[in-house]
């Protein structure tokens, strides 16, 4: 046994408590202050791809996700370098980043997400080298990300203009809402296109072929609990991931006069091949 472990050990609480904050603290200041800035100097991570400690959205390389799902961008909603492109839960820039290299000077980039952290990050690396890439921190309640916040989903207006958009993506945010969430989304993206503009989604769709998949070895997720119209893995905590019945969200879609771009890309989350991309991919055109 060590001897920091035997100090631990015959401290009384109010110290073992004192010992646990400063050695996080500690990890903390060595982690952001020495190890991430070092990666960069060495030429282990760029200045645009921030640093583990603080990514936050999903798993994989951060790099070569945006990157994939920048030519997805191009090939399935005819982006263009001078299009204004709209990024609905930016997260940390993982979509933003590789569009730095793809939009020019015309083009225009807006981001937003609930989560400060990730919004402050973008701010400070991102725009004072592209001042046309904007985001924004919206206060806005997830359970998953933003148990605190005050505005909800369902009654939520994007803070944009009409008609300002040429291109929405919306990337691994649906997964995390109900069916009258999303439904208000749909609403505020077709308000905010421009006509003929695109918008990229992406779910976990629940078909025949998902749905007989997802609860074998092969799959994720299992989304074996209905809750409020979606269906998802932990009982506990729905907002961790759910999943939607295909031809009720293509109904909403509908109703919304948001015709679909087929064919859908299925992804590979249940097993399913061949496949896209992990999540399911549906392009919306504003007519």
């Amino acid at each position: 046994m060590s001897i920091q472990s035997v100090v631990y050990r015959i401290s009384p609480p109010f110290f073992r408590k004192r010992i646990k904050q400063t050695y996080y603290a500690g990890r903390r200041f060595f982690t952001e202050r020495i190890i991430e800035p070092t990666e960069v100097i060495v030429g282990l991570r760029d200045k645009l791809t921030p640093p583990r400690s603080k990514i936050f959205v999903g798993d994989g390389d951060f790099k070569a996700i945006g990157e994939t799902f920048r030519q997805y961008f191009i090939d399935f909603c005819q982006l263009q370098p001078d299009h204004a492109v709209l990024d609905v839960g930016c997260g940390i820039g993982r979509m933003a980043v590789p569009l730095t290299s793809y939009l020019s000077a015309d083009g225009s980039y807006e981001g937003f997400d609930p989560v400060a952290d990730g919004i402050h990050w973008c701010q400070q690396h991102i725009t004072p080298r592209f001042p046309n890439f904007q985001f924004r921190q919206v206060n806005l309640f997830n359970g998953f990300y933003n148990p605190a916040g005050q505005d909800q989903a369902i009654t939520y207006r994007f803070p944009y203009n009409d008609d300002q958009f040429d291109t929405v993506v919306v990337v691994g945010v649906f997964t995390h809402m109900t069916i009258n969430e999303i439904s208000t989304y749909l609403g505020e993206i077709k308000r905010v296109l421009k006509p003929g503009g695109r918008c990229l989604t992406s779910f976990f769709l629940l078909d025949n072929e998902s749905r007989r998949l997802m609860v074998e070895p092969g799959s994720a997720f299992n989304f074996q609990y209905p809750f409020e119209g979606r269906w998802a893995f932990d009982p506990h905590n729905p907002n961790t991931g759910s999943a939607h019945d295909e031809t009720e969200l293509l109904r909403v879609m509908a109703t919304h006069g948001l015709p679909i771009q087929r064919p859908i890309r299925y992804g590979s989350w249940s097993g399913r091949q061949p496949a896209t991309s992990f999540l399911d991919i549906i392009i919306l055109e504003k007519p």
